[in-house]
């Protein structure tokens, strides 16, 4: 997934030399642990980065020599993907199995699991708080569930749902190296939950995925009108497809199949255009200097300046940084200074689940 490179370098919180040290350390911040050396030693090199996004606990860690780890029953959901060295894993009541850089481990709440890792082994680390999994579960399926989601442990990060969690693993890494803190932008935060909870409850197997691969019936079009109106009029809110669904009185998957059949796209792909709107009438609007394209992305929940300038220049024929060169003084070709760039039209191409 990730190669041997460290992740989330910027958020160091702990360098520890004891087994004690590295033992209380990871139980801080996951859930309580027990860790004995391979070969008896007094000592132990581990470090660990690890941050919050949003509801998620992401972390990324090292141990020099080789190590025994044991969880408590943990409360949340885990996932566990080596990115260095050998490991193999075990959940409570499971099968042991190697860990490779394409073979992650996703563990359930309850079971405990115990990791066996060799020489300077390092892995990704992803707690997912149990409550936030489920209720997104249920948005996606438009019902309570009576039993919690249960996942197949091991994860084949080489199929689409493994590569799109990958994906998203490698998000919040990019989001928490840069200076311009996204992080701290609900909108960019929303954008890292939502991309990184459905990958996973889209992407790998559990004992909900055939309900979610069963059809629904439409939502009307009064429905995605009253949508529509309401992510115009609100852009900037953090919205998610559950909450918008809700506000018009309709389903989630009802609401996605009203978009694709009406519009031609999602909910979450027409907010975003919405967003590139409103992020060129920034653009256009800014007085010299007061403004840089990256804080404008940053702002409107673009985690990827490359990837903002990319999709700005498609929809509205330049690039951000060119829109906003003309604000300084004169007017541009064909168009007042500071003029409205092109509104959205409710027809957007090419959508995200």
């Amino acid at each position: 997934m990730t190669g041997a490179h460290e992740m989330f370098t910027a958020h160091r919180v702990a360098a520890s030399t004891t087994v004690d040290e590295a033992a209380a350390a990871l139980s801080a911040v996951f859930l309580p642990v027990q860790i004995s050396r391979s070969e008896p030693a007094p000592g132990l090199r581990m470090q660990l980065n690890a941050l919050a996004a949003g509801r998620i606990t992401f972390g990324y860690m090292r141990f020099r020599e080789a190590v025994r780890l044991r969880t408590a029953e943990p409360v949340n959901y885990h996932l566990d993907i080596q990115v260095r060295s050998e490991m193999t894993m075990r959940a409570a009541r499971g099968t042991r199995y190697r860990g490779t850089e394409q073979t992650a481990g996703v563990f359930m709440p309850g079971r405990s699991v115990e990791l066996d890792c060799s020489n300077w082994f390092a892995q990704v680390a992803v707690m997912i708080p149990h409550r936030d999994l489920q209720t997104e579960l249920e948005l996606l399926l438009d019902a309570p569930i009576s039993t919690p989601p249960e996942f197949e442990t091991e994860f084949d990060l080489s199929t689409d749902g493994g590569r799109a969690v990958s994906r998203a693993i490698r998000l919040v890494d990019d989001a928490s190296r840069g200076t311009l803190g996204l992080l701290e932008h609900p909108l960019a935060v929303h954008s890292l939950e939502q991309v990184f909870l459905h990958s996973l409850l889209l992407g790998q197997p559990h004992n909900h995925s055939a309900a979610l691969d069963m059809p629904t019936g439409g939502s009307g079009a009064r429905s995605v009108s009253l949508a529509v109106e309401l992510l115009r009029t609100d852009p900037a809110r953090p919205w998610t497809v559950g909450e918008l669904a809700s506000a018009v009185s309709t389903s989630v998957r009802s609401l996605q199949e009203g978009f694709r059949r009406t519009l031609d796209t999602t909910p979450t792909a027409y907010l975003r255009r919405l967003r590139l709107e409103r992020a060129r009438e920034e653009l256009v609007t800014a007085r010299a200097g007061s403004v840089t394209v990256s804080e404008v992305a940053g702002r409107w929940g673009f985690l990827h300046v490359s990837r903002f300038a990319s999709a700005y220049a498609e929809r509205f024929g330049e690039l951000p940084s060119a829109t906003l060169g003309w604000t300084s003084s004169s007017s541009r070709p064909g168009q007042p200074a500071g003029g409205p760039g092109p509104r959205v039209s409710p027809r957007g191409g090419g959508g995200a689940r």
